[in-house]
């Protein structure tokens, strides 16, 4: 996260590197859907796709997410200028699906990354429903009706999801030499993470910095997205704990899919709103370095305590 802020601050400091602001975009937006991909397809390759099954605990995280972006959209449709704005901005980030990187950061902490890999894809069939048939409540878009708005999400999210998956079981099934030298590299899928995490973060940082929004309703927008995050993280683990899933609980609510949130922000609400999906991607990338970070620790315990025994 520090690599890719500092870049982006590098970067400005470096007026002569600006003239390779057109390049540099297109090689993005190149290198991070391939990053993407390679994460996704060493994380599926440790996930049996016959084990991929709903349960009770997904439906109960899908109506923890419908109700509180139910409660956020009627906020907004309530309340006035800019308190409006911040319920949008929160809105967003509750609605937001699950990061396709979350079953990477489960993986790593030793949860159930199946579980997350289910949940990925009904949250992203639900918001193709859901958005299309609320969000036009808050400004209308009549070249964007319900069938359209469906099909322009579901071509957005379904891809990166399902193309991975499926390159995974080919190899499974035709290519199992190629499978087990993937399933060897140990911590593969978290090493291509950092390097799209770092990427990620130096495009949020460029948001922020070309937002003409004033500073206190930016602050307003990061306090929301903030509350949005602490709260499904909770949520997740509160309810998950039930079940046995905690650690895939709280990452199905809370790690978002933030390139989608900005993406939506721009294409049904405005680019102010655009900034949740940003400052998101801070909140959620500290808890789960702070997650990584206690985990290490546990871990190095545990080593100390075996050894002295």
């Amino acid at each position: 996260m520090l690599l890719g802020a500092l870049g982006y601050i590098l970067y400005r400091l470096l007026p002569p590197l600006h003239i390779y602001a057109t390049h540099l975009s297109e090689i993005v937006s190149v290198v991070q859907p391939v990053l993407i991909f390679c994460m996704l397809l060493a994380a599926f390759c440790k996930v049996d796709i016959a084990a991929l099954r709903p349960t009770r605990l997904h439906f109960r995280l899908l109506l923890i997410q419908v109700a509180g972006f139910m409660l956020c959209l009627l906020f907004a449709l309530l309340l006035p200028h800019p308190w409006r704005l911040f319920a949008e901005a929160t809105m967003i980030c509750v609605i937001c699906p699950t990061a396709t990187a979350s079953a990477v950061v489960t993986q790593k902490l030793g949860g159930n990354s199946g579980s997350v890999v289910t949940y990925v894809m009904l949250i992203n069939l639900t918001i193709a429903l859901v958005i299309p048939a609320f969000l036009p409540m808050l400004h209308p878009r009549p070249e964007l009706g319900f069938w359209a708005s469906f099909g322009l999400i579901i071509s957005r999210v379904f891809p990166v999801m399902i193309c991975p998956l499926l390159t995974a079981e080919i190899l499974r099934r035709f290519l199992p030499r190629w499978h087990q030298w993937i399933v060897s590299i140990s911590h593969l899928s978290f090493s291509i993470w950092l390097v799209a995490l770092s990427i990620a973060i130096a495009m949020t940082a460029r948001s922020i910095y070309h937002s003409h929004a004033s500073w206190g309703i930016m602050s307003g927008i990061a306090l929301g997205s903030m509350i949005a995050c602490v709260f499904q993280f909770w949520a997740g683990r509160a309810l998950g704990r039930k079940y046995g899933e905690s650690i895939a609980a709280s990452q199905s609510l809370g790690q978002k899919n933030t390139i989608f949130a900005i993406w939506l922000s721009y294409t049904y609400l405005s680019p102010i709103i655009s900034l949740a999906g940003g400052f998101y991607s801070i909140w959620h990338n500290v808890y789960n370095s702070y997650q990584l970070a206690q985990q290490r620790k546990e871990q190095s315990r545990q080593k100390v305590h075996s050894a002295i025994n």
